[in-house]
């Protein structure tokens, strides 16, 4: 079984580099982009879309996965310990990030006042 496109919890990006990232935003599908767990507690139909029908640009083949013999809670503690070291840096890149930001609106507008005389 693979990820459940149709549960709501189910979301797909794809980049610009063509790469496609498929999980559940919930956090509970730990062999995710591959698979939901089959007894899934949270599983919920999409109900926007029912009885539609989806065009080959939503269903990318998904690469095969691999090979591993990593019982499933080991799993879950490299993805939370993976989560710990995103959530420990990333308050620092959104701070960088607003820096970067707020410069570029001050050079917007000393732009405008330029032209607004």
């Amino acid at each position: 079984m693979g990820m459940r496109e149709e549960c709501k919890h189910f979301q797909s990006r794809t980049y610009k580099s063509g790469e496609v990232a498929r999980f559940c935003v919930l956090g509970n599908a730990p062999d995710q982009p591959w698979s939901c767990p089959a007894d899934c507690m949270t599983y919920e139909p999409r109900l926007a879309d029912v009885g539609w029908v989806h065009g080959s640009l939503v269903d990318r083949p998904v690469e095969k996965p691999p090979d591993t013999n990593v019982p499933l809670d080991d799993r879950r503690e490299i993805l939370n310990k993976a989560s710990e070291i995103v959530n420990a840096v990333a308050p620092e890149m959104l701070e960088e990030r607003r820096r970067e930001l707020d410069e570029m609106q001050k050079k917007d507008r000393r732009n405008w006042k330029f032209w607004r005389h």
